[in-house]
C-alpha cells in the first residue's frame, strides 16, 4: 500500500525554455538545485508552473527524468517527485500516470477534468478519479471537491493526498481529522494559508511562491514547530502579501538563470517591464530576505 507524500513544503517547479522555446536543461538544473538546497520535501514537475499543457508527452517524461537525475546525482535522492498528470479523459490520465512512474516520479498529481462542465457532477468526478487510481501505480489526488467527496476518495489505497488551493481551512480540518495522516496527506495549495493549514492538521503545502523563497517556507515551518506563534504569524503575513503580489504579476524572472522565455501564446514577463511596480518591488525585497537566510534552521 503506497504511503502519502512526506511532511513538508513542495515546489511546483517552473519549467525553463531557451530562446527557441526548447527545454533549457541548464536552467532547469540550476532551479532544481536551488529549491532542493532550500529544504523542499518534494518537487512537482508539470504542476501549476510547469507548463504541462505546452509540453509533448515525450517532453513530459524528459523533464521528469532530468529532475530525478539532477536530484540523485547531487545528494538529494530523498526528495520526492510529484508529476502533474492532468488530462481530460481517464484513459489519457492513466497513460500519463504510467509514463511518469517509468520516468522516475514517486507520485502523480491529478486534476479534475474541466471540459464540458455540466457533465462534471460530483459522482462523475469521483468515478473519474477512482478509474484513474485503479489503473495507476501511485496517485495523489488534486481535487476541487467538498470534504465528503475527498474523504470518500481517500479510502482508495492508491489515492494518498489532496492539494487544497481553495483556502478553505474548515474543509482542510474536516478532511485531516477524518483520515489518518499516515494514509492521506492534506496539503495547503497557496502560500497565504500555510500556517493556518498546519494548525488545522495539514501535512505541508504546495506553493508557487516556494520557487522564489524555499528557505522562507522552511523558516515558517521551523517557527511553527518550536511554537513561536507571534513570529510565525508575522512570517505568514509576509508570505501572504508576497503570494498576492506574485498572482498580480503573473510571473517573475529574478532567478539569475534562464531566459525568461515561455511558449507561445504565453508572453514572458521581463524585469525591465516591472520596474516601479509595487508588487515586483515587494518580491525583490522578499528574495533579498531569502538570500540572507541559512537553509539549515
Amino acid at each position: 500500500m503506497p504511503s502519502p507524500p512526506p511532511f513538508g513544503y513542495y515546489v511546483p517547479a517552473v519549467c525553463f525554455f531557451d530562446e527557441k522555446e526548447d527545454l533549457d536543461a541548464r536552467a532547469i538544473k540550476s532551479h532544481i538545485l536551488r529549491v532542493a538546497k532550500g529544504g523542499v520535501a518534494g518537487i512537482i514537475v508539470q504542476g501549476t508552473n510547469g507548463e504541462a499543457q505546452h509540453l509533448s508527452h515525450e517532453e513530459r517524461k524528459q523533464t521528469i527524468c532530468l529532475t530525478r537525475q539532477i536530484l540523485d546525482t547531487n545528494g538529494f535522492s530523498n526528495i520526492v517527485i510529484l508529476a502533474g498528470c492532468g488530462a481530460q479523459s481517464a484513459r489519457e490520465t492513466q497513460k500519463l500516470c504510467v509514463d511518469t512512474k517509468e520516468a522516475g516520479a514517486d507520485y502523480a498529481l491529478i486534476l479534475s477534468p474541466s471540459t464540458f462542465p455540466p457533465q462534471m457532477s460530483v459522482p462523475n468526478v469521483i468515478r473519474f478519479h477512482l478509474e484513474v487510481a485503479d489503473a495507476s501505480p501511485t496517485v495523489t489526488a488534486g481535487l476541487d471537491l467538498d470534504s465528503d467527496a475527498l474523504v470518500t476518495l481517500a479510502k482508495h489505497p492508491n489515492i494518498v493526498g489532496a492539494k487544497l488551493t481553495c483556502g478553505n481551512i474548515a474543509k482542510l480540518l474536516r478532511i485531516a481529522s477524518s483520515v489518518p495522516a499516515s494514509e492521506f496527506a492534506v496539503l495547503a495549495g497557496k502560500a497565504d494559508f500555510v500556517l493556518p493549514g498546519l494548525l488545522a492538521g495539514s501535512r505541508g503545502c504546495i506553493t508557487a511562491l516556494s520557487n522564489l523563497t524555499p528557505k522562507l517556507h522552511g523558516k515558517l515551518f521551523y517557527l511553527w514547530k518550536v511554537a513561536k506563534g507571534e513570529e510565525a504569524m508575522r512570517q505568514q503575513a509576509t508570505m501572504g502579501h508576497a503570494d498576492w503580489a506574485l498572482q498580480k504579476l503573473g510571473g517573475i524572472g529574478a532567478y539569475g538563470y534562464g531566459t525568461g522565455k515561455v511558449r507561445t501564446p504565453l508572453k514572458e514577463v521581463t524585469d525591465e517591464s516591472l520596474q516601479g511596480n509595487k508588487h515586483y518591488e515587494m518580491l525583490i525585497d522578499l528574495i533579498r530576505m531569502e538570500e540572507r537566510l541559512d537553509s539549515k534552521l
